[in-house]
């Protein structure tokens, strides 16, 4: 690496201060993407600003429409609260399945929303649950946030403080894992609520999307058959050396009926 400065923020306040006074620093969540690419000189800071100490986003809130997730709680605490796990497991399961125990223990839900990697888990739990991105000034709904690839409607200096998740009647989520990395291959996150059903894909293009035609199908009929009969276009699907554009497409009806299949109990 190189020589840069660390400070832990008191407060959300006082690291945006700090942020502002250095438009060279960056937040430090869970460090899963950051340090990885400063280690490979791909991105350079002049100062970290830990913000992973700041008890106000370690918070987890449960009530009868919302589960609130503070943005510095990490995968792991996602995964093991219980009340998550009793009124929005599909959001419980994503969390546990995300990357090794390593990864869970440190990664953290803001710094994966932030960072929005193509083949990201939680991008499709926020997207599929229509949840709200709280920053420190505002607001914004998980159809405005996610922009591109690595790109989301966050201004450089500005702070998510918390998610907030509504509470579907179900939901489940379902990712073909890349063997090494435990990244979505594709991954599937399904919710049905009152005002109908959302799918959300991740992994299998440049930013995670919303399966509108998959949702059609199961807004009529919310069944394993009726995922499995829809027909999902290849066209703007990602190839690479793990997959084609092709096995992508093939693989999202697959794993929405495997996880209506889940939510519905089975």
């Amino acid at each position: 690496m190189y020589a840069f400065d660390y400070q832990r923020a008191a407060d959300a306040k006082a690291a945006v201060a700090a942020r502002n006074a250095d438009s060279e620093a960056r937040y430090l969540a869970g460090g899963q993407s950051l340090l990885p690419t400063m280690r490979l000189r791909l991105a350079q800071p002049s100062q970290l600003i830990d913000v992973t100490r700041i008890a106000a986003l370690k918070e987890i809130k449960v009530d009868a429409k919302t589960v609130t997730v503070g943005a510095a709680v990490c995968h792991a605490d996602v995964g093991s609260h219980a009340d998550i796990r009793s009124v929005l497991p599909g959001l419980a399961d994503l969390a546990g399945g995300i990357g090794d125990r390593q990864v869970r223990a440190l990664g953290t839900i803001g710094g994966s929303l932030a960072n929005n990697d193509p083949a990201a888990c939680y991008p499709a739990a926020a997207l599929g649950l229509g949840a709200t991105i709280v920053t420190d000034r505002r607001r914004i709904t998980a159809d405005d946030f996610f922009v591109g690839m690595y790109e989301t409607a966050l201004e450089p200096d500005e702070l998510i403080t918390a998610v907030e998740f509504p509470i579907p009647e179900r939901s489940a989520y379902e990712k073909f894992n890349n063997p090494a990395s435990h990244f979505a291959l594709v991954g599937v996150f399904v919710a049905k609520s009152a005002d109908g059903v959302r799918v959300a894909v991740t992994g299998a293009a440049a930013s995670v999307f919303r399966a509108t035609e998959l949702e059609a199908a199961l807004a009529a009929n919310f069944a394993p058959a009726a995922a499995r009969a829809v027909s999902v276009s290849a066209d703007d699907l990602n190839t690479d050396m793990h997959a084609s554009a092709e096995y992508r497409a093939h693989l999202i009806p697959v794993l929405a009926a495997r996880a209506v299949a889940k939510a519905n109990g089975a």
